[in-house]
């Protein structure tokens, strides 16, 4: 797409001697930055308007009124002035400013954890200002709120500058901590002066990370000093924003905390997952560190060449004893493309199966069947910045986005504070509904039928971009007869919802300008899971809103590189770069760059593979990095599956629930030991850099599958991850432009990336769609496959949490995430409580058709009546027992957020109407 050239007229100025010459409108401290010549500041920050209130900045502006000092950060560049940033006036001015603010700053530096990290340490040191000329009283002592698991706050050490303040309100969009009290006893503290542990923080840490000087510091801050350590610039390995951060690592090889680092899709800000969670993993204690081989029952110590020989010739084995097919293989969503690249490889190639798949069949593989068949291509069509920045109102449909990608969330907060108009459709009140010009709660299950209510107002009202549908869609017509009998009262019933807020949900949407439309799990993860993508796209298309910034329809992906991992080929349907297993041209090619007869059937989903194990058809897997007895619905038929199985590998960094079953456990390494590279949410490949030396005893992963495939008879081999990256770029079409040179580039690279000279693609589908033209589906609604009933009067649903993350492996060795969300729980509707006798709190048994689990009821409003919610990331109370392991006809993604359940109260109050 072409942008429209604007003039855009400069003003010239002198500083410091120096001409400079830029746009009108620009700050004088923006000025200086351009020509090179830094003017001090402690409150300034660059994505927020300037706020002047530490006064570190003044300048004089020669033959200026009122002795011509000026904030730089405040005044705007003018032409002819002449700016002078270093000359005796200024100095005094800064030198005066800093001996103010030391009056009331405690000087205890050698004790300070900011100490050689203080921009206020720093320009006292340059401005000769040892200790202050002023006495009297001061910020009282002693006043250290220690209540946060992850930072402690000292008055004594505030300067005042308001930078956590306006960082949490403007930015991080929570408005916790505002300016009290008068005078000397002015501090920043949360609302009403409350401990940091009694207010609504989300420990993001942003206020940590912006603090100049010591008044906020993170609690591991105190074991390391700045100077003694180095950062590394790599991918947050949590969710699927792809944060960049900066690891910090002192000089025993340890990381020792993580800062944000101005990446495209997090902007300097961070999550509490990112700054607190994101490095204590790598080096804890429990880190598997050497193979183990299960010998009677219980696992023992062996060496890589007993374990390796041990999984070559049972993998071996099988093969020739039941062929190729009756091997499986799921790869790792949260390691790098390389490592799943090679992952797959190794199993279409020396296990000659296409029996591998990834973690995105149990969240996202209906975006990759849905808008692959709709639009041609099954990935997020707009970038993270586009559809949060300059937009009119955002259509968010079941994603609980500060909960499970709160980077992008509070970017949602911020679209919010700058106009947006933002819809929240979802079964319970999620946080951003206190944002929402529009909040409705259907009931789960019936997004298809929601949907096609929407596009019922938009058709009767006229409000569809018929321009656009004739000219890039198709089978409009089937679609519209389809809608005709979804009326907003019909709808109503199905939904359980006012019928008149579905026409203004519909009229809100089609009537703006730039309106994107954002997804997650309670979309996908249904029995209906890719009629409900489908339906995503049905609606974006009838109203034009597709190929153009600030539109699109976009799925937010759950892990770190679970995009990553579907692109690579870890699927049974698809080779790397969705090339299709099914067509002869497709294998031909693989086999020709290979080297090798590859099986030429569509192999079996992850979903297949357990239900194949039992009937005894699987007979080897080998797991990397995942862990279905977690993860998985129906807890009882995966253990059973695993049972059942002739040999399992698991190479893992941790003993986990499924790497208990294993035959073999093989050690691997966290992303912060290795080099590669991560596809976020947006499709945007971005590096992961080796920070620290690998756990001894652990082994590189791509490197043991290609130890694997090379014993099992397929040599394989790599030089390291760029040359495994060269060869993606050799067969993925879409990665042909794409080597670790060029991801040297901050902003990474969006595929499709074809050529060295391709930039990489932002906005997906301009102009005409992947596929040619935009498929219309006629989508009739269908009930989820179990619904509530006198036995199990409960609709359950199942989602993510802020505080932990997937299967708890990573974040659950983090005390301080432990200290916030330590157990599991149930969200249960107050009204319920009350029926049940049941209190905040208290413990309740809750029972499927397929397990029963014990956990702790939070009662309240956030769910529904006859509805109730869990995470699944607590091994006291895992929700996947109960999951209903019915799955999407075409995706084969599991029906994890509609179930039916029964609860029973565990206290001894008596419960009133509760069924036996």
């Amino acid at each position: 797409m072409m942008t429209p050239k604007v003039d855009v007229k400069t003003v010239t100025l002198s500083i410091d001697g120096q001409e400079v010459s830029v746009p009108e409108g620009t700050t004088l401290m923006n000025a200086a930055t351009q020509a090179g010549i830094d003017i001090p500041t402690l409150c300034y920050l660059k994505e927020l308007a300037p706020d002047g209130s530490c006064r570190m900045c003044t300048v004089e502006i020669e033959g200026a009124p009122k002795g011509g000092l000026v904030t730089a950060c405040t005044a705007e560049a003018r032409d002819g002035m002449v700016i002078h940033t270093q000359n005796k006036k200024v100095r005094d001015s800064r030198r005066f400013v800093l001996d103010l603010l030391l009056s009331n700053h405690k000087l205890d530096c050698f004790k300070c954890p900011s100490n050689g990290d203080c921009k206020l340490q720093d320009y006292a040191l340059e401005y000769g200002m040892m200790d202050t000329t002023f006495t009297g009283k001061r910020q009282a002592a002693d006043q250290i709120d220690s209540s946060n698991p992850f930072f402690d706050y000292d008055p004594e050490k505030c300067i005042m500058c308001r930078r956590c303040e306006r960082v949490c309100a403007q930015r991080q969009g929570q408005d916790v901590i505002a300016a009290s009290q008068r005078g000397f006893d002015t501090k920043m503290s949360p609302s009403y002066g409350e401990a940091w542990d009694q207010s609504i923080c989300e420990s993001c840490g942003n206020c940590v990370s912006a603090c100049p000087v010591g008044a906020l510091t993170a609690k591991d801050h105190q074991k390391y000093r700045a100077f003694n350590t180095t950062k590394v610039r790599t991918t947050c390995p949590h969710c699927g924003t792809g944060c960049q951060l900066d690891l910090i690592v002192n000089q025993n090889n340890v990381i020792v905390g993580a800062e944000p680092a101005n990446g495209p899709a997090n902007r300097n800000l961070l999550c509490v997952k990112g700054k607190f969670a994101s490095y204590k993993f790598v080096a804890s204690p429990d880190r598997i560190d050497t193979p183990l081989i299960k010998r009677n029952g219980k696992f023992e110590k062996a060496t890589w060449e007993e374990a390796m020989d041990l999984v070559a010739s049972k993998f071996t084995e099988l093969k020739e004893t039941y062929g190729g097919t009756s091997l499986a293989g799921f790869s790792c969503s949260r390691s790098t493309n390389e490592d799943n690249f090679v992952f797959q490889k190794m199993v279409r190639t020396a296990f000659a199966s296409n029996n591998v798949d990834n973690c995105a069949r149990l969240c996202h593989s209906a975006s990759v069947h849905g808008l692959a068949h709709t639009l041609g291509s099954g990935a997020m069509t707009n970038t993270i910045e586009d559809i949060t920045t300059d937009v009119d109102a955002i259509l968010l449909i079941g994603s609980n986005t500060t909960e499970a990608h709160p980077v992008i969330g509070v970017q949602i907060r911020q679209a919010v504070q700058h106009g947006a108009k933002l819809i929240v459709v979802d079964p319970r009140q999620i946080d951003l509904t206190k944002h929402a010009a529009l909040t409705i709660q259907p009931k789960a299950g019936t997004n298809v039928a929601f949907i096609n209510g929407l596009m019922h107002v938009i058709i009767k009202e006229g409000l569809e971009d018929q321009d656009f549908i004739n000219k890039r869609t198709e089978n409009y017509e089937a679609m519209k007869k389809v809608v005709a009998d979804y009326t907003p009262e019909v709808v109503g019933k199905i939904c359980e919802i006012d019928p008149e807020a579905i026409v203004a949900a519909a009229r809100m949407y089609a009537k703006a300008d730039k309106a994107p439309i954002i997804y997650c799990l309670g979309v996908t993860e249904h029995s209906t899971g890719t009629e409900g993508v489908m339906s995503m796209s049905n609606l974006a298309m009838l109203v034009g809103k597709v190929g153009r910034p600030g539109c699109g329809v976009n799925p937010l992906r759950g892990q770190n590189n679970v995009q990553g991992a579907c692109d690579m080929g870890c699927s049974p349907f698809d080779f790397p770069g969705y090339q299709k297993v099914a067509n002869p041209e497709v294998v031909a090619k693989f086999e020709n760059a290979w080297g090798t007869e590859l099986n030429p059937r569509i192999g079996l989903t992850s979903t297949q593979v357990l239900p194949a194990a039992i009937k005894k058809q699987i007979h080897g897997l080998y797991i990397f990095g995942e862990d279905p007895i977690v993860t998985d619905p129906n807890t009882a038929h995966v253990r059973q599956a695993l049972e059942s199985l002739d040999f399992l590998v698991v190479q893992e960094l941790f003993m986990t629930e499924t790497a208990a079953y294993a035959d073999v456990i093989l050690p691997g390494i966290s992303f912060a030991e290795k080099d590669g590279t991560f596809t976020n949410t947006e499709r945007r490949i971005q590096r992961i850099r080796k920070a620290v030396e690998p756990t001894p005893g652990a082994r590189e992963d791509f490197k043991i599958f290609c130890e694997v495939a090379t014993r099992m008879g397929y040599p394989m081999s790599y030089e390291a991850s760029s040359k495994i990256m060269d060869e993606i770029a050799s067969l993925v079409p879409t990665f042909g432009g794409v080597n670790f040179k060029r991801l040297e580039n901050p902003n990474g690279l969006q595929w499709p990336c074809r050529d060295l000279d391709d930039p990489g693609t932002p906005i997906m589908h301009v102009g005409t769609f992947t596929r040619g033209k935009g498929l219309f589906m006629a989508l009739p609604y269908k009930p989820a496959q179990e619904l509530p009933d006198e036995e199990y009067p409960f609709l359950m649903s199942t989602g993510r949490m802020l505080y932990q993350y997937n299967t708890g492996a990573m974040t659950r060795r983090t005390e301080g995430i432990n200290k916030l969300a330590g157990r599991s729980y149930i969200e249960i509707n107050i009204e319920d409580a009350n029926r049940y006798g049941i209190q905040d709190g208290d413990k309740v048994q809750v029972s499927s058709r397929r397990g029963t689990i014990e956990t702790y009821a939070h009662v309240g409003n956030i769910v529904l009546p006859e509805a109730v919610f869990m995470t699944f990331h607590f091994a006291d109370g895992n929700v996947n027992e109960l999951t209903n392991s019915v799955f999407d006809d075409i995706a084969r993604i599991p029906e994890y957020k509609v179930c039916a359940v029964k609860i029973k109260p565990l206290n001894t109050r008596v419960a009133q109407n509760v069924p036996s």
